[in-house]
């Protein structure tokens, strides 16, 4: 049983076309780590649809897709729900910073393997059926971007943990969430907020551009016969995850806020004193 998380859709302001409004929807609900696997699949599936409306027909160039994925991402970054460290401790109450930040790492990781375990499913049901070859670069490119969503929900919430500040809006926070995703490092406080095209349209683009190309690249395996290609997509996910927010982590420790422990995280007095 997965702890509670967030389910908020989040708002359409930053989204002009109602299509791709309902896509950021559609991601931000598969960031919650409490939904279950047949959800899941449901929701990647709606997912895959989403996209096949917005006019995707040439996704077997893997530049065009690539350069989908950094769109989407940049579309879809606003609508991500991130919990502040009042609502982190409500939702895991009794916990330090340190056990805190372990167990939404270890949520998140646990999220984007059922995300590979999903479009394995999702694939081999698609390879069961003619003609499913061009629906698969579309499935790979919506599982890629619903990963990283979960990513950058935890790379937010672990710098709510770290005291780390981030920008407040919903775009400037966006900004700086993908480029903290991309460079695996806090967010810097002296960078100006701009909108999300503005950087995106920077060194940090070709930043996000070259690690959603690696994790394309590997999110292949979830085209694997069957649902072998699900436990490898699972495997692959988990440890990346997990990989990312160690490296991310290094920065934020160094750069954190040491705060006391909430007072029901505190040893109680000794025993018959």
């Amino acid at each position: 049983m997965s702890d509670r998380g967030d389910t908020t859709d989040g708002g359409t302001d930053d989204l002009g076309a109602t299509g791709a409004s309902e896509l950021g929807a559609t991601v931000a609900a598969l960031t919650a780590d409490d939904i279950e696997p047949a959800r899941r699949r449901q929701l990647l599936t709606r997912m895959v649809g989403q996209a096949r409306v917005r006019g995707i027909s040439d996704l077997f160039k893997p530049r065009a897709a690539v350069r989908w994925m950094v769109d989407t991402v940049a579309e879809v970054a606003p609508h991500i729900p991130v919990r502040d460290l009042d609502t982190l401790r409500r939702h895991f109450p009794g916990l330090d910073d340190a056990a805190l930040a372990d167990r939404l790492i270890r949520n998140a990781s646990r999220t984007t393997a059922a995300i590979g375990a999903a479009g394995g499913g999702v694939a081999a049901v698609e390879w069961a059926v003619a003609p499913t070859l061009l629906s698969a670069p579309v499935l790979l490119a919506a599982e890629t971007v619903a990963v990283v969503a979960v990513e950058l929900k935890l790379v937010g919430e672990l710098h709510e943990v770290h005291g780390v500040e981030l920008p407040v809006g919903g775009s400037q926070r966006a900004v700086a969430l993908v480029h903290s995703w991309a460079t695996q490092r806090g967010v810097n406080p002296m960078v100006p907020g701009v909108g999300v095209g503005a950087v995106l349209g920077t060194a940090a683009r070709k930043e996000l551009r070259d690690m959603l190309l690696r994790r394309f690249g590997r999110n292949l395996t979830t085209l694997g016969p069957l649902l072998t290609g699900a436990a490898v997509a699972s495997f692959l996910n988990r440890r990346a995850t997990r990989q990312m927010a160690d490296q991310l982590q290094v920065d934020l420790r160094r750069r954190g806020i040491a705060r006391p422990a909430p007072p029901s995280a505190l040893p109680g007095p000794p025993t018959g004193t």
